[in-house]
């Protein structure tokens, strides 16, 4: 039985060289679905991956009183229907005295600039570096971590304390991989004393999270005065189970923060970090939904060209299949031998398109710096399309094969 099926296997293989353009061809069409296949979904795969990550870090337990929702709703001329006013340093102060919810802590925080020169000695940053303005409570809230030195205190924020938390990329860019802590360095000729140095984050669509610096907030207020700065306030509940009962009262003290009638809507948005990776999963879902459609209709075009070949195979080997016939070859021995070829080709296809997508999506990911992993279900399905894809294209070839005549086979010219 086993000599039987390597027969066959060594037949198919041969015919497949007989026919190397055409079969070529085929294996390369059958490569480009797979290809659009394990491609797309490894680059949504790395999306998800980076994206998800990243909001991950802010903790289930955490929710976001911000300018807007995560979706702004537009009108037909692509303008924002309704501008909500920003997040004011007044509405931020009066929300942290009036806000008492059990077992909850609120951070605050402002991007005073991304474009700031950090001075270091005779070193100094390209002004790329971004400068925030926050709270004691601004590190837990984020799942922002110390790699090396101490956080803000209570006391370094409340006695405007010029102290700073500087990014990884610091150590690389000014400080040469010296110590940093207890060092000073100078921002728009302020000077700041290095306590402490972040965990590094990477860089997420190009935007570096490793070249920042934390400082107090109404220090931060002091050196960046630009009029209409919108803060962010962030809410870390310990118990999740009392996350729908913290958020509804912060709800309520904004609204009579702003001054909101029971009849008007929200001016203000609020955002629980849960729900924007549901969100991402939405959106990733449909990109997956799309790597289906389009790898689909290619391997339906594949298929195609892979029952093509065979049925222009099993004419030309007409009288191949008679004599094999004439020597004892049942029809089920022949079948199987154009189920083989079929096979062998689809699996060809698939492996080669299985690499080109990799290859692809860990280069994308890499010049886009996502967070890149080997796509196992898309590879796996992969596989299992491309062998039924193979079994029906070659049903019909292997079927007609195994109904020729030998007598009328042999006499074929």
């Amino acid at each position: 039985m086993f000599s039987l099926f390597r027969e066959n296997v060594r037949i198919a293989l041969d015919s497949i060289k007989s026919q190397m353009l055409r079969t070529v061809l085929t294996i390369v069409i059958i490569a480009i679905g797979i290809f659009a296949l394990v491609g797309i979904l490894s680059l949504v795969k790395a999306l998800e991956n980076t994206i998800s990550s990243d909001f991950a870090s802010m903790g289930a337990n955490t929710f976001n009183i911000q300018r807007y929702e995560f979706t702004v709703q537009r009108n037909q001329g692509g303008e924002v229907e309704k501008v909500n006013p920003i997040i004011s340093y007044d509405n931020l102060r009066e929300f942290v005295d009036k806000y008492d919810y059990p077992y909850t802590q609120t951070s605050v925080s402002f991007q005073g600039t991304a474009r700031a020169e950090v001075k270091f000695e005779n070193e100094k940053t390209d002004p790329e570096v971004q400068v925030y303005g926050v709270n004691e409570h601004y590190l837990e809230n984020t799942g922002t971590k110390i790699d090396r030195g101490r956080e803000f205190t209570f006391f370094d924020i409340e006695n405007n304390n010029k102290v700073c938390l500087i990014g990884a990329d610091f150590l690389k860019s000014i400080f040469r991989n010296d110590d940093p802590i207890n060092k000073t360095i100078s921002i728009r000729g302020v000077k700041f004393k290095v306590v402490g140095v972040l965990e590094s984050k990477g860089a997420t669509f190009g935007n570096n999270q490793d070249l920042k610096v934390l400082i107090p907030i109404q220090v931060a207020r002091g050196i960046f005065t630009e009029p209409n700065i919108n803060y962010t306030i962030s809410v870390m509940v310990e118990d999740k189970e009392m996350m729908q009962g913290a958020q509804d009262a912060a709800i309520m003290s904004f609204r009579n923060i702003r001054r909101l009638s029971p009849l008007e809507e929200n001016n203000f948005g609020i955002e629980r970090s849960d729900d924007l990776i549901n969100r991402i999963g939405e959106i990733t879902g449909v990109l997956e939904i799309a790597a289906w459609i389009i790898s689909i209709i290619t391997i339906l075009g594949s298929s195609i060209a892979l029952m093509n070949i065979m049925l222009v195979s099993v004419t030309e080997r007409t009288r191949e299949i008679g004599v094999r016939k004439a020597l004892g070859a049942t029809r089920s021995t022949i079948s199987t031998q154009f189920f083989m070829e079929t096979i062998v080709i689809g699996q060809l296809g698939s492996i080669l398109g299985i690499i080109m997508g990799i290859i692809a999506g860990y280069g994308v990911s890499k010049i886009f710096e996502f967070d890149f992993s080997l796509p196992w279900a898309a590879m796996i399905w992969a596989t299992i399309i491309t062998f039924l894809v193979a079994v029906i294209a070659g049903s019909y070839p292997a079927s007609k094969a195994a109904r020729l005549d030998p007598i009328e086979s042999l006499r074929y010219e």
